[in-house]
């Protein structure tokens, strides 16, 4: 059963992303789920911080195919 107040979000992520956020949840003790949470956390608090917003310039797919 899901926690009060925490909304589902349907969520599609490509096989080496997803890989690459498990591994990264490993890392840290956390299940995928927790891992994209506390980013997302981190990212919308450094955005309140500082008001930047990620650079236009951001291509995920050039990461993709390193």
């Amino acid at each position: 059963m899901a926690e009060l107040g925490k909304k589902q979000v349907p969520l599609r992520l490509s096989p080496r992303l997803y890989e690459e956020l498990s591994a990264w949840a490993e890392e840290d003790f956390r299940s995928v789920n927790g891992q994209i949470e506390y980013l997302l956390t981190a990212c919308v608090r450094q955005h309140k911080k500082n008001g930047r917003p990620v650079p236009k310039s951001f291509d995920p797919t050039e990461e993709q195919n390193e």
